[in-house]
């Protein structure tokens, strides 16, 4: 599934340190505003403890997790939305993805800069907030000046356009995010195809020192009444933590986790919470040959669940044969599966849900 979601924030709190520890691309990393320009683009593995559970079962020669496509974009700044820095071509890179991963700095530290002089995560969201609305708003007004002018003539469908782009500027104007309102699926289309940033959904990433992964932050604890106020969800995360760690042997990744008293890293949970944001779902396909996550998006039937593997699935598609991990694990087998009659057999009509186990078939 072609979902990317995005790294912004302002300059400085970390999002390159994050994104190098992510995905091992190498963008480069420097104490000063801009040094990202061109976003980075790289493929994040979802660590999922579920692959594991059927290799026990069933032995194979590879194990393939799903992944998430991640970008880097360059910091914003105030008044990004006048082209302030280098904020237009930044803003459009905010609108090309999917989801926003919302980078604040919780830590302090005196040898890097804050462009604004202080740490203050609340402002820094609230920033980012009012230029991503402000260029939004601009946008919505344009849209609405032109669907006016257009529903004059008696066009229903440009009718249709101006009672959303009222509805955008209303919610914008009131400080509002796109997110935040409610839409009908219609209006969710017309949206989609307008590409505003303020309807993406949002995950803070809380950036702090490497004491502050598990000591309580008073910044992280403004952060989290936030989000829960609008609704979002929140990650802690030591950036520089992620970073040494990305660096290190397995061994010595376990015993540097052990010392920190984390179970895992947090780019594991970032990477599944990213997961989630994009409203994506896994299935598995297991044999001789591998294990695989596919990714699907929540709530897709069978048939387009096959398409992911491959466009033949889909148009041949006849049945799916479908097991759950747990009854993998009672019956020990894909042959004691059968003989308990717990292999089911769905159709056309069968959504897919997170976690099944499917083989497809179908007509060539």
């Amino acid at each position: 599934m072609a979902l990317q979601a995005g790294i912004v924030g302002l300059p400085n709190v970390g999002k390159s340190t994050l994104f190098n520890a992510l995905t091992a691309a190498g963008a480069e990393s420097a104490n000063y505003p801009f040094c990202t320009i061109e976003p980075n683009v790289g493929v994040v593995p979802v660590p999922d403890p579920r692959l594991e559970r059927i290799h026990k079962l069933i032995p194979t020669d590879r194990v393939i997790p799903a992944a998430v496509e991640i970008v880097d974009i360059a910091g914003l700044v105030r008044g990004a939305s006048k082209g302030e820095g280098l904020g237009n071509q930044f803003l459009g890179h905010i609108r090309s993805v999917d989801a926003v991963l919302h980078v604040v700095r919780c830590f302090e530290d005196g040898d890097v800069v804050h462009v604004d002089g202080s740490v203050d995560p609340i402002r820094d969201i609230e920033t980012i907030d009012i230029e991503l609305a402000l260029a939004d708003l601009d946008g919505a007004a344009k849209r609405l000046d032109k669907w006016t002018k257009a529903a004059k003539g008696g066009d229903k469908e440009a009718a249709f356009n101006r009672d959303v782009a009222r509805k955008m500027v209303d919610l914008l104007e009131e400080g509002t995010a796109l997110r935040a309102g409610t839409w009908t699926e219609e209006e969710r289309k017309a949206l989609r195809d307008l590409g505003p940033i303020t309807i993406k959904p949002v995950l803070y990433v809380c950036n702090v020192a490497e004491d502050g992964v598990t000591q309580a932050n008073a910044h992280v604890d403004a952060v989290r009444a936030h989000a829960q106020a609008e609704g979002a969800g929140v990650v802690v995360i030591s950036a520089q933590v992620e970073s040494e760690l990305s660096e290190l042997e397995p061994d010595e990744r376990a015993e540097f986790l052990a010392d920190l008293g984390l179970e895992e890293p947090g780019l594991h949970r970032l990477a599944r919470e990213t997961y989630a944001l994009l409203g994506l779902a896994t299935y598995f396909t297991a044999g001789v040959k591998e294990i695989r996550a596919w990714t699907i998006k929540q709530g897709m039937k069978a048939p387009q669940a096959a398409g992911v593997i491959h466009g033949d699935f889909e148009r041949g598609f006849i049945r799916a044969e479908v097991y759950a991990i747990e009854d993998l694990e009672a019956c020990g087998s894909e042959a004691g599966l059968k003989a308990a009659g717990k292999l089911g057999v769905e159709g056309k009509e069968y959504v897919v849900r997170d976690g099944d186990v499917m083989h497809f078939r179908f007509n060539v």
